[in-house]
Parts: C-alpha cells; structure tokens; sequence
C-alpha cells in the first residue's frame, strides 16, 4: 500500500486540531544549573535528528545555547530547526548556518514536504549566515565549559577548529559515530557508519582536536534504539502537543520519500533513533556501559579498534538496559516544556 494515502489522512486530522567508567570530565551546569549544549545537526534527511532536538528541549538537564547545520544544503537544514523553534515557542535559541555544500536535490530532501510554504527569511529569532563564526565566539566567550553534541558528519566543526582551534580546549564533545563491534541494525561485524564515511577527514580533525572528553555512541549502542509497541502508540496519538505533532509530521513525510528503506511501519514504530542515544549521553551514562577505546579511521569510514590508533575516546559499547533507555526517552518526550516558551 502507498504510504502517501495515510500522511494524507493524518495530516488532514491534525489540521483539524488546535496547535497550541568515571567520566574524564563531568558536564558542567551553567547559571541555570543546566548543561550549556550546542546542538551540530544534518537535520532533515534522516528523521532521527528531528527526535533528538524534540528531546534535547524537553530534557530538564540540558539548556539548548545554539545549533549549527552540518553538510548539504545549510538553508534547508536550518529551516527545519527554525520552523521547529517557531511551532514549539523556543525562537530565543540561536541558529547558524554551517558550512554550505549547494542545493540538495529531491532525492535527499526527505522531509522536504514539512517546509512547503514556509519561508526562512521571516523567521523571528537570531538566524546567522555565518553560523560557524557565531558558534566560536559563543565558546569563547562562555564563562563555563560547552558541550557540543554532534549528531552528522563534521566539516562545519572542522571549519570552526581550523579558524579557531582553542575552542576545543572549552567544550566536551558527544557524538554518534562509527562502530567498532556491532553493525547497523545489531549486526555481528562492525560496518563504516554514514556519520563516519561521510566525510572522514572531518571526523579525524575534530577528533584529534584536545577536547575536555570525548563521549561516543557507535551502531554497537545506538543502532538498536527503537521505540515500539504502547510506547509508541502514545507519542502518535499525542497530536495535541506541538512538539510531537510536528515530530510525526516530518516522520510521515520522510516515510513517503526515504530510498534507503521501506517505511511502511511509520504507524507502529519509530526508525533506529541513533541521535537521540547522543543527547542521552550528554546528560547521562547511566544505562550503557562505557569503555575507554584507542582506533584509527580507515578511509572507507571504518572505526578500528587499535591500541596504537591516533584517536581516544570513552565509548559507549554495550547497554545495560536498552529497554529502560526506550522508557526513559519516551517518558521524556511526552513531558512538560522545560522552560517557558519565548513570546
């Protein structure tokens, strides 16, 4: 069955309703008590980047200072943030273009159908062209440290070390990348990872960077993180909370349009949501096990383990308890905003 009947008929019902091991350094709280965190996203090709942001603005330990786009079409991706931002009231957080590759054409524009009518240029928040610049000053004049959570490939990060590498030094990096002994979906061999392959270069910049720790989640963490069954059923059903309206919205519209799978599940179950075992590391380690690992990046994008590789970094390996971490992330998408939204 074509998957474009039921978005038609879901979004003609939501129309009808109202909108309204010890960590090598710790994250630090800002003034608010919360987690100062910049948010370095290639959002709008893979829906599991929409979810992640839906659940960095509901998680109470994390205060949202910043997103940068990374790859593609920089426009296009920060029109998602900021058409988001503007749903859920939060119009006082920063956005910046990243480094900007050209357009996208419609093949990779898999939620492309959530911004039809929606024009960046009367977004009423702070949007920067030069989103990278933004970024640095926002590090460098920060009076605690930042943690920068990474969920796409690097090169606007790489851009931003090569014009100041001192940013480094203030912030703690957390990100989903690679896969040292489990593949894409649980798979018993390790494969190079998109966020990885993408643009190895970058990845090998950033990481050789001297960082205050570095927190990874590979496929071995992240790449069986699955909402399903009672759980999933009420994030789809809570259609009246704008934040999760929006969130099934853009998965209806990637469900139509992704080629890399048949999404004809989009009713019953999330997609791996590997993004959002990043944001969950930002604030806490509590349900994986962690493990220091050394390993070098092949130019394919593998991530080898090799006790002389040139990169360190703590290494989320295994879970202790995945579904207490589906719990988790469904209880903290259906909760209360975090703060007040902006007017």
């Amino acid at each position: 069955m074509s998957l474009r009947l039921p978005c038609l008929l879901l979004a003609l019902a939501l129309s009808t309703m109202t909108t309204s091991a010890a960590p090598i350094s710790s994250p630090v709280p800002g003034a608010t008590g919360r987690t100062p965190v910049v948010f370095v996203t290639d959002i709008g090709s893979d829906i599991d980047d929409t979810w992640a942001l839906a659940q960095l603005l509901r998680s109470p330990e994390l205060d949202l200072q910043f997103v940068l786009t990374e790859t593609g079409e920089a426009k296009y991706r920060a029109a998602f943030v900021t058409k988001f931002f503007e749903v859920v009231g939060r119009t006082d957080i920063p956005v910046g273009l990243g480094r900007d590759f050209g357009p996208m054409g419609e093949e990779h524009r898999n939620q492309g159908p959530w911004l039809r009518g929606y024009d960046i240029a009367r977004y009423p928040g702070k949007l920067h062209e030069d989103g990278i610049g933004a970024f640095i000053e926002l590090v460098m004049h920060s009076p605690q440290p930042l943690t920068i959570i990474a969920v796409g490939p690097v090169p606007s990060l790489a851009a931003a070390l090569a014009r100041e590498p001192r940013i480094a030094a203030r912030c703690r990096f957390v990100g989903m990348f690679g896969s040292f002994f489990v593949g894409y979906d649980g798979a018993p061999k390790p494969a190079p990872e998109y966020n990885v392959y993408n643009n190895v270069a970058a990845l090998r910049t950033v990481l050789a960077a001297p960082w205050q720790d570095v927190l990874l989640t590979p496929l071995d963490t992240c790449g069986t993180a699955v909402i399903s069954g009672e759980n999933y059923h009420r994030l789809w059903s809570s259609t009246g909370d704008p934040m999760l309206r929006a969130v099934i919205e853009n998965y209806c519209a990637f469900a139509a349009r992704v080629p890399w799978m048949h999404c004809d599940f989009f009713a019953t179950r999330s997609t791996v949501l590997f993004d959002c075992v990043a944001v969950y590391l930002a604030y806490s380690e509590a349900l994986v096990e962690i493990e220091p690992v050394s390993f070098r990046i092949e130019e394919n994008g593998a991530t080898v383990p090799d006790p002389a590789g040139p990169f360190r970094a703590r290494v989320a390996l295994r879970w202790k308890n995945l579904p207490e971490f589906i719990d988790h992330l469904t209880n903290r998408l259906l909760a209360a905003p975090t703060t007040t939204p902006a007017t």
